[in-house]
């Protein structure tokens, strides 16, 4: 999208830095001001890393002296390009029809149990070819980047069987080459348990764990691996065992915590130094103690919460006083949260977890970076991070989480390009 800005080209030169957006105000999301703000300030870029941040003066006193392209932004906003840190974003068909039954009282546990839920989607999925898969994915994951996002993760769990966890895998994977946006993919082999498996319970978990995890990840097509730890899924015992043996691949975790009940996910997630623990609804002092001591972020998906018409929230003041980072994602998937906006997850981060704007955009910057273990490149405005910037026709920050539907993003830079201009 390209952004109507005073655009000055000056004399090619070989010079320490290639563009420089100035007049811009800028929330770095790091430092001790609220919003890491700089107001009036300059950013400047060489090659995919941002190069200099300081005032607007001083930024174009040294751009002329390098003879470096100019962008005026003219009061515009400019965050970090925004995280989403957990989707389900590659799969077949949908579940409208159980849209309906949850709307006339029956409750998402007896939908899977008669066969429903995840089962709908994995017989969905297993019959589309690669090419449906791609297209679909491809329009959910444009609508994300179409509000600013420059990362996110994408689970599979939806073939439940090896050929089709790895199609969802390089779907995920291709996406991530043909469109301008960095993808991470997790395999969520924990998901559910297929239908084939079902007097086989323990031989789907040790194929999971054992062969697919290896094959998978031999293939390259393995950042993470998930379970789906719960009273419908799996066990803290047999979701271990995943985490168990990613640990020794050297394989990074997530894990399905606390959405439906609390069975002590959110310690094993600890236990295996998971980067994140995600849904949290029902975690308890102890589960919260334990992701403190291991580093473990707490992932918040408020549109998941919202489509089941869930009560219980989880233990934001609690997580809080933890000092546990605070991340929010769409958690997109067919099922319970048909999402393809990271803003409308953190307009309901704030007005029903209780989040304040800072919080929430933290929570799709800087702490959504560290849930995926990229902090080190992605989440804040710093000099040697990552290009990746969005610019945003807002009065303040916290507009990106009020409005219900608006999209104020002006233009998406990515790797030191904004999006469709020569990229």
């Amino acid at each position: 999208m390209a952004i109507p800005v005073s655009y000055v080209v000056l004399n090619s030169a070989d010079n320490d830095w290639d563009q420089v957006w100035i007049g811009a105000n800028i929330a770095t999301m790091a430092g001790a001001q609220p919003y890491g703000s700089m107001d009036n300030a300059a950013v400047a870029v060489k090659g995919e890393r941002i190069a200099w941040l300081g005032d607007a003066a001083e930024g174009r006193r040294l751009a002329r002296a390098q003879d470096v392209a100019i962008h005026e932004a003219e009061g515009l906003w400019i965050t970090p390009g925004l995280i989403d840190c957990h989707t389900h974003l590659v799969y077949g068909g949908d579940r409208v029809a159980e849209f309906e039954q949850r709307l006339c009282g029956v409750s998402y546990e007896d939908i899977a149990r008669a066969g429903g839920g995840i089962q709908s989607t994995v017989r969905a999925t297993r019959s589309a070819t690669h090419e449906s898969l791609y297209e679909s994915a491809r329009t959910r994951l444009e609508c994300l980047m179409s509000e600013g996002v420059t990362t996110v993760e994408i689970k599979s769990g939806y073939g439940l069987e090896l050929g089709a966890e790895r199609r969802l895998l390089e779907v995920a994977r291709e996406l991530g080459e043909t469109l301008p946006v960095s993808v991470k993919k997790t395999f969520l082999g924990l998901h559910s348990l297929p239908p084939e498996f079902a007097a086989q319970r323990r031989r789907f978990v040790d194929d999971v764990s054992g062969p697919w995890l290896t094959a998978l990840a031999a293939a390259g097509l393995v950042d993470a691996v998930d379970g789906f730890c719960e009273g419908i899924a799996f066990s803290v015992s047999e979701t271990g065992q995943l985490l168990r043996a990613a640990q020794e691949l050297g394989i990074a975790a997530h894990v399905h915590a606390g959405q439906l009940s609390d069975l002590g996910a959110a310690q094993l997630a600890a236990q295996y130094a998971a980067l994140s623990a995600d849904h949290l609804e029902y975690v308890g002092a102890d589960g919260v103690r334990a992701m403190a001591a291991a580093g473990t972020v707490a992932v918040l998906l408020p549109t998941a919460y919202f489509t089941l018409r869930q009560t219980t929230p989880p233990p934001i003041a609690l997580l809080r006083e933890a000092g546990i980072p605070l991340a929010v994602a769409t958690d997109c998937n067919p099922g319970t949260s048909p999402c393809t906006s990271i803003l409308l997850a953190l307009c309901m981060a704030c007005t029903l977890f209780g989040l304040t704007p800072e919080e929430a955009l933290a929570g799709a910057t800087r702490n959504a970076a560290r849930a995926l273990g990229l902090l080190a490149e992605v989440g804040t405005i710093e000099v040697g991070k990552r290009a990746d910037l969005a610019f945003w026709r807002i009065e303040r920050p916290a507009q990106l989480c009020y409005g219900l539907g608006a999209n104020p993003c002006a233009a998406v830079m990515y790797r030191g390009k904004i999006r469709g201009e020569n990229t």
